[in-house]
């Protein structure tokens, strides 16, 4: 089932599968600059770390080159789960693996990194979604420690919030992070499937969603986003869908998904006649018994379907989801 509002409509989609150049392998989040340029950051594959990188891209589809790379070294990444742009312009990328903060020029020179792995104040067990408050002080996901630290853009230590468990204001294993207009903070508590939100002291104020598969529930929400109207946008991670509730906590839109093929897509095959030619002939769209019930193995199958969305940004009007196992970005009308 499907719940469509009208105020909700899918635009396009960006993006391709590359593992070099112009695409992305695995991208995990985005952010975007002073300049309404876009950084996709990537995590490339176990098997195959290429696409741990940044993509520089636009709404429009210009691309703008790549930085970053997989590795130890400074400017280098191992597991790097999220991005962040500060009113500098500078960005912030979480490591899960390494238990850092990365902090680079938009023009991709390393400029400093703070954390390493531990439960004491400054330190992370797997730091993953970032948001900047209106002074610029940066929210880190603590996500095996189940709680949110504060810093200031040097990386010095403010304050934290949230313990673990499943208890209301209690967080077990976070994923992703965004304030709001008023300053308050919406986390995506992958572990108990809901998203709680916070006053920008850490004070609970309420929470949306629990445990299950219709279309009201999630399984494993790995982001969230908030409009000036309150509306709440998830990427339901483990149902695989992109959903919206109402400030009040009530299901305005809930999707599969609807992706078509992206401007670099179709580049890809105009220039490679016989993989266009054979698409033309494929059945793209087909019912797949007894997958009904395992959406995993059904977004696996079907082109046009999320499959493990992990990040859903706002932006003037748009949303934008990183479909991390389909390396693309749908992009949905909002109104």
């Amino acid at each position: 089932m499907t719940t469509i509002s009208s105020k909700i409509k899918y635009k396009n989609t960006m993006g391709l599968a590359a593992m070099q150049g112009r695409g992305f392998y695995y991208p995990m989040d985005l952010a975007f600059d002073s300049s309404e340029k876009i950084y996709v950051l990537g995590r490339g594959h176990d098997g195959d770390p290429r696409g741990c990188r940044i993509v520089v891209m636009d709404m429009n589809e210009e691309y703008y080159g790549t930085f970053g790379s997989f590795g130890n070294e400074n400017g280098q990444f191992i597991w790097p789960s999220c991005i962040a742009v500060n009113s500098k312009d500078n960005l912030f990328i979480s490591d899960e693996a390494t238990n850092k903060i990365t902090v680079m020029s938009k023009e991709g020179n390393y400029i400093s990194s703070f954390g390493e792995f531990g439960s004491g104040n400054g330190q992370f067990d797997g730091p993953n979604g970032l948001a900047f408050d209106h002074d610029d002080n940066l929210y880190v996901v603590d996500h095996r420690n189940g709680r949110v630290q504060v810093f200031d853009e040097d990386g010095k230590f403010i304050r934290k919030f949230g313990k673990p468990g499943d208890l209301s204001g209690e967080l077990n294993l976070p994923w992703g992070i965004t304030i709001d207009s008023k300053n308050n903070l919406y986390i995506a508590d992958w572990g108990n499937h809901r998203i709680q939100e916070f006053s920008n002291d850490g004070d609970f104020i309420k929470s949306i969603g629990s445990y299950g598969k219709k279309d009201t529930d999630l399984i494993h929400p790995s982001d969230v986003a908030v409009d000036l109207k309150g509306n709440v946008f998830v990427t339901d991670w483990g149902n695989h869908r992109f959903k919206a509730f109402n400030q009040n906590g009530d299901l305005i839109y809930s999707t599969r998904g609807e992706a078509t093929l992206s401007k670099w897509a179709h580049d890809f095959l105009n220039t490679n006649i016989e993989e266009k030619e054979a698409r033309s002939k494929s059945k793209l769209v087909f019912e797949l018994p007894g997958f009904d019930k395992d959406p995993h193995e059904e977004s696996s199958h079907v082109e046009k379907y999320f499959w493990s969305p992990t990040s859903i940004t706002f932006y003037k009007g748009e949303i934008i989801i990183v479909d991390s196992n389909r390396h693309r970005l749908p992009v949905y009308l909002v109104s």
